[in-house]
């Protein structure tokens, strides 16, 4: 059996060291289209080391780690990973990511569920320092022809949006080279720069890192409803719905609500087609 439930979720955690600098900090902003202008006061916060915070979604490649494909390899999942997609991510920020940190990674299997066709195994990586906890990541990830196994088919949490009209629209723009930079952050998936291998996938090119999508979105979301306060998120979840490729725009539609931002991001070239959806921004 390919998938033994039982078997992944009794597995011990893996644990593992990882570390960061302003560098990776800087590197992981100008990956998600930081910069722009160069000199802007409000964007100097993600490029220059004197001024730096750090956007929350750098927990998902802190230390470089792909514990996504690491957790794929636990006890009990023998999967192909041609099967694999990443369904959704969520993260909870237990205080405010360091420039420069190190700390211990603890990665488990939390939840396998059965879709039938298809299982969804999530992942849960808590993060902690010499000063106590950083944040918890949780990947969703959907694997292709995996069902049948027997277990719990899993909650469907939806976000229903408001009726009225949103309370912003951003647009981004996704540069030609976006993803070949932020791949240097630790994603060396070929899907998203080999032309070649795009096709073999079903892409007519090479496609942007849903994590860059998720990061720019959060980036959106601070920088305008949060008022630029990076410590003011408390946690950050979405599904992702779709492509988008490098040269694209994504909207990105924001409701706010007490609490937290509702938000829906489409591709704006291709007929606002789905990118992310189900996404909250909670804040203090």
């Amino acid at each position: 059996m390919p998938i033994d439930a039982a078997k992944a979720l009794a597995a011990d955690p893996r644990h593992g060291d990882i570390g960061w600098d302003h560098k990776d900090i800087q590197l992981y902003h100008l990956g998600l289209g930081a910069g722009r202008p160069a000199t802007d006061p409000d964007e100097l916060r993600y490029t220059l080391e004197s001024k730096l915070h750090v956007l929350p979604s750098f927990a998902t490649v802190a230390g470089a780690g792909m514990a996504m494909m690491g957790g794929l390899a636990a006890p009990g999942i023998e999967i192909n990973l041609a099967n694999v997609l990443h369904g959704g991510q969520s993260i909870e920020l237990h205080r405010p990511i360091p420039v420069k940190g190190r700390a211990t990674s603890t990665a488990r299997v939390a939840a396998l569920y059965d879709k039938g066709k298809a299982a969804v195994v999530v992942l849960r990586t808590e993060v902690a320092d010499a000063d106590g906890p950083l944040w918890t990541s949780d990947a969703q990830i959907f694997v292709r022809g995996e069902g049948g196994f027997g277990g719990e088919r899993g909650p469907s949490v939806r976000e229903e949006l408001p009726e009225r009209a949103p309370d912003r629209v951003e647009e981004r723009h996704i540069r030609e080279d976006q993803a070949l930079l932020y791949r240097l952050s630790g994603d060396w998936n070929p899907l998203h720069a080999d032309p070649e291998f795009a096709k073999t996938a079903g892409f007519d090119q090479p496609i942007l890192h849903g994590l860059c999508s998720y990061g720019m979105t959060l980036k959106a979301v601070v920088d305008t409803a949060l008022g630029g306060d990076v410590s003011r998120v408390r946690a950050y979840r979405t599904r992702f719905a779709g492509i988008v490729f490098p040269g694209e725009t994504l909207r990105i539609r924001m409701w706010q609500e007490p609490g937290r931002v509702l938000v829906s991001v489409t591709a704006a070239e291709r007929d606002d087609a789905p990118v992310l959806a189900d996404t909250v921004v909670e804040h203090a």
